[in-house]
C-alpha cells in the first residue's frame, strides 16, 4: 500500500511541476518526511525521483531551454551538494523536519526575491548558490529559486524548460554527493522504480495539461498544499526535539 501511495504522489507532483515548472518537488519531499521516512532514505529517494521528473520535463520542453543561463546557474550550484552532504549524514531528522517545514513556509510566498531585482547574470549565480547549498537539506528548491528565473523577457515555456534542466543537474549532483557520503539511492528499488516511472509519466501529462489550467488558480492550490505540509513537518520536528 505504501508503494502504491508514494507512486501516486510521485505522479501527481510531477504533473504539478510539468504544468507550473515548480512546486512538485517541495510537495513530494514534504510527503516523504511526513510519512516518517528517515532522511537517509527520503533524500536520496527524492533526488532519484526528481531526476526522472525533471529529465522528462527537459525533453518535452527541450526546444525552449536557455542554455547560456544554465551555465551561470551551474557555476555556483555544483560545489554546494558536496559541501553540505557530510553535514546531512549526521543531522538529527527532527531538525531536518523543522527546517524543511520552515523552508516550505518561506517559499510559499516567493515574492521576496523580486525586491532583490536579480533577474540577470547575478540572479542566476545567486540562484545556483542557493540551490546547491539548500538542495541536499530540503530536497526540492524549485519554488525558492523560481523568482530568479521569472524574467519578463522569457516565455513561460522557457522558464519551465530552463528550470527543469537546472534542477535535473542539481539532483544528479546531489545523488553523487550522497553516494560519496554513505547514502544509497538504490537502497529501495521497490520504491524508486515505480516512482521514477510515475514521475516521468507525470511530466508528460503536465505538459499536455498546461494550457487548460489557470496559472493563478494552480499556484493557489500548490500554495495551500505546501502550507499544510509545512505546518505538519514543523510540528513533527518541534515535537521530536522537545519530546
Amino acid at each position: 500500500m505504501a508503494v502504491l501511495l508514494l507512486t501516486i504522489a510521485a505522479l501527481a507532483t510531477a504533473v504539478l511541476s510539468g504544468m507550473a515548472g515548480m512546486g512538485g518537488g517541495a510537495i513530494l519531499i514534504g510527503l516523504l518526511f511526513a510519512t516518517g521516512m528517515a532522511p537517509a532514505l527520503a533524500l536520496p529517494l527524492h533526488a532519484g525521483v526528481q531526476l526522472s521528473s525533471n529529465a522528462s520535463r527537459s525533453l518535452v520542453y527541450g526546444r525552449h531551454i536557455r542554455w547560456s543561463a544554465l551555465g551561470l546557474f551551474m557555476l555556483t550550484a555544483a560545489p554546494g551538494p558536496f559541501l553540505v552532504a557530510p553535514w546531512v549524514v549526521a543531522a538529527d531528522p527532527d531538525w531536518i523536519r523543522l527546517l524543511l517545514g520552515l523552508f516550505i513556509l518561506a517559499t510559499s510566498w516567493p515574492g521576496w526575491a523580486a525586491h532583490l531585482r536579480m533577474h540577470g547574470r547575478v540572479g542566476l549565480l545567486v540562484a545556483g548558490a542557493i540551490a546547491g547549498v539548500s538542495g541536499p537539506v530540503v530536497g526540492g528548491v524549485g519554488v525558492l529559486v523560481a523568482p530568479f528565473f521569472l524574467r519578463d523577457d522569457w516565455r513561460r515555456e522557457e522558464i519551465i524548460a530552463t528550470m527543469a534542466v537546472a534542477q535535473m543537474l542539481g539532483h544528479a549532483l546531489k545523488i553523487a554527493a550522497f553516494s560519496a557520503n554513505g547514502f544509497n539511492v538504490l537502497a529501495r528499488l521497490d520504491l524508486l522504480v515505480p516512482m521514477v516511472v510515475a514521475a516521468a509519466l507525470g511530466a508528460v501529462i503536465g505538459r499536455r495539461l498546461v494550457r487548460y489550467v489557470s496559472e493563478r488558480r494552480f499556484r493557489q492550490l500548490c500554495r495551500a498544499i505546501l502550507v499544510v505540509l509545512a505546518l505538519k513537518l514543523a510540528w513533527d520536528g518541534l515535537a521530536g526535539l522537545l519530546g
